[in-house]
């Protein structure tokens, strides 16, 4: 079993629905962009996610990961299910929101509305978060997103939508990512730019645990996601 302790790469803290969050954030060497919340696969908040909030921090923006998991991260994916499934999706949407709401009051953002990118978990909660939260999301960018339970409903999102999923993913099929695709638009009026990848699940986590990391598809989804936040948020 695994311990909620102090994550070491917390590194900021903010608001969040009375209480205080924890995260990793990153800032260009400029000093200033557009914002970016990036969103934990059910690892937790690990290495691989600071190195994409750092790389985007690389590109540009200013770019914060928060902590769902209170400091907890695991390699395991039975665990990582586990904890999945305990933590409530209202629960993480609450924090996430905090973490909007932190980039778009933190003096090194330029953006009148932040992105979201998120990966499994997390790519099903950017799809969340951006119907919760409207128009405070000016790009949202889900990789091979999936929750725990059913989408809540996806009337208030306005975002501009990309999408990243592999072919051969069995958490999100295509068969599952048409009908998300249409649900979405349906509900919403907005058209989801979907894309498919010769690859399985989690394609461009290069911590690899899955044993499904693809260099060359994870660099294609890396360059259309930079340019889609660049076109939404500049």
């Amino acid at each position: 079993m695994w311990a909620v302790t102090e994550n070491p790469l917390q590194n900021v803290t903010f608001p969040s629905n009375g209480g205080t969050a924890h995260g990793y954030l990153a800032v260009p060497a400029s000093g200033s962009g557009p914002g970016v919340v990036v969103i934990q696969e059910w690892w937790g908040l690990t290495n691989h996610i600071a190195d994409v909030t750092n790389r985007l921090a690389a590109e540009g923006f200013v770019a914060l990961a928060p902590d769902l998991y209170g400091g907890t991260t695991t390699h395991d994916a039975a665990e990582a299910g586990e904890l999945m499934q305990k933590l409530p999706v209202q629960q993480a949407a609450r924090d996430l929101a905090g973490a909007v709401d932190h980039l778009l009051g933190h003096e090194a953002v330029t953006s009148r509305k932040v992105g979201a990118v998120g990966f499994c978990m997390g790519g099903g909660f950017v799809l969340v978060l951006a119907a919760q939260q409207g128009d405070k999301i000016g790009a949202a960018v889900p990789f091979y997103g999936v929750l725990g339970e059913d989408y809540p409903s996806f009337s208030g999102l306005t975002a501009p939508l990309l999408g990243h999923f592999g072919e051969q993913d069995d958490y999100a099929n295509p068969e599952a990512v048409r009908a998300l695709a249409a649900r979405i638009e349906d509900e919403s009026g907005v058209q989801p730019e979907f894309h498919t990848y010769p690859a399985g699940h989690a394609f461009f986590n290069d911590e690899n645990h899955l044993g499904t990391y693809d260099a060359e598809q994870a660099q294609i989804a890396w360059d259309r996601t930079v340019a889609f936040l660049r076109t939404h948020l500049a």
